[in-house]
């Protein structure tokens, strides 16, 4: 009596499924690596906004930007913004120190006057190393304001904490 052999067929449809699973990662990996954000190519400091602030209750009007830290710089690392002054004089310098406590950063330019709608105001933003030696990023932005600061008024409307009245002349002498 011949024996008689039966070809036996394996089934690989698990170890093909395995192939394809690592191709289609090892695919979607190589893309992600090439449209990725380098983080070597980002700045430091990124600004987030800023314009103008009225603010007529205390007959102020300034400017600023807010900076936010985007990848980790020293602590105690310098950052100074140059702000153009409206009303033409040298250029307004505020400082203030990076550290471990915040990654946002406000800064804002003193007191301005002769503020014009719609020109443009130049500020400098620079971030140095603690001891101002380095140079670690530079930026510019110009900012303008949509009204001149004519609707800011001579004196403050009220003083203190609260809306009480300002005891100046003219102002009202028994309490509203």
């Amino acid at each position: 009596m011949a024996y008689r052999t039966m070809a036996y067929r394996e089934d690989r449809t698990a170890e093909k499924v395995g192939i394809a699973m690592v191709l289609v990662a090892a695919i979607a990996f190589g893309v992600g690596w090439v449209t990725r954000d380098d983080p070597a190519q980002k700045p430091p400091i990124v600004i987030a906004g800023g314009g103008f602030v009225y603010n007529y209750r205390v007959s102020e009007a300034f400017y600023g930007f807010t900076a936010v830290v985007a990848k980790p710089v020293s602590n105690g690392s310098l950052l100074v913004a140059e702000f153009e002054d409206p009303a033409g004089g040298p250029p307004m310098v505020v400082e203030t120190r990076v550290n471990v406590r915040s990654n946002r950063y406000g800064m804002r330019s003193p007191r301005v006057e002769g503020v014009v709608a719609h020109k443009p105001y130049h500020v400098s933003i620079k971030l140095y190393d603690y001891s101002r030696t380095e140079l670690l990023w530079s930026g510019e932005r110009s900012y303008s304001a949509r009204i001149s600061d004519a609707i800011v008024p001579d004196k403050p409307l009220t003083v203190g904490p609260g809306y009480q009245l300002f005891p100046g002349p003219g102002a009202p002498s028994e309490p509203i």
